[in-house]
């Protein structure tokens, strides 16, 4: 059975600035991550991912393109050992966007409640937690969310996208 995600991808510059400063810290997971804020976490489906892909073209269509602004860092911690960029705008578009992929065939249970974010620091010691969220507490950037991809997980490569839908 294949795991699956389901992304918005960060666009570049900032894709790249990100992940770069992810990896520099010494977050080893992050060379097999494209940066993202997350609609639906790792998750295992059934081999025939036609039904899937359906669902999530369907999904694309019901919600408009809008733009997002992330600026600053928040943390999880103590609950879970993540610090991230703060989605600022477009939390609710997110919402809805991340409601209408979790239906049908991808009809998930959370462990926590959702939070749109761009992880860019996952199970480091708290010295370089305490590190990312303050250096990158700065960070800022706009964009629009057009699209949003399925990602499959390769045990080598790592996360891949293979279908991009186009929101509207």
């Amino acid at each position: 059975m294949p795991t699956i995600g389901v992304a918005i991808a960060i666009p570049e510059p900032w894709a790249s600035e990100l992940q770069d400063y992810r990896t520099g810290i010494g977050d080893a997971t992050a060379a097999q991550i494209p940066t993202h804020i997350t609609l639906i976490p790792p998750t295992e489906v059934s081999d025939d991912l036609d039904e899937v892909t359906a669902h999530l073209a369907e999904a694309a269509s019901t919600v408009a393109p809008f733009d997002i602004h992330l600026r600053g860092t928040g943390t999880f911690r103590p609950v879970s050992p993540v610090v991230f960029v703060t989605v600022a705008e477009g939390i609710s578009s997110c919402e809805m966007l991340a409601g209408a992929v979790r239906r049908g065939p991808l009809a998930v249970d959370l462990h926590f409640p959702y939070h749109p974010h761009v992880t860019i620091a996952h199970h480091l010691d708290d010295r370089t937690l305490d590190r990312a969220f303050e250096e990158l507490a700065d960070f800022e950037c706009r964009f629009t969310v057009g699209s949003f991809s399925l990602y499959v997980h390769d045990e080598h490569a790592g996360w891949r996208p293979t279908h991009r839908y186009e929101l509207g």
